[in-house]
């Protein structure tokens, strides 16, 4: 199981990030924040680093 107080999660999708959230939110655990950092300047790239939590 999932026993984790706080996860911090990387995603470099935001397709696939809205799908995991969905699925850390059945599984307890909501979204602190979520932080965009655009590592590739001029290009439609974006990760998204995020803080879970229960």
């Amino acid at each position: 199981g999932l026993d984790a107080k706080r996860i911090v999660y990387i995603s470099c999708n935001p397709n696939t990030l809205a799908r995991d959230l969905v699925i850390f939110r059945e599984k307890g655990l909501a979204a602190e924040w979520v932080q965009p950092v655009d590592l590739f300047p001029r290009t439609g790239h974006v990760e998204c680093v995020c803080l879970l939590s229960k």
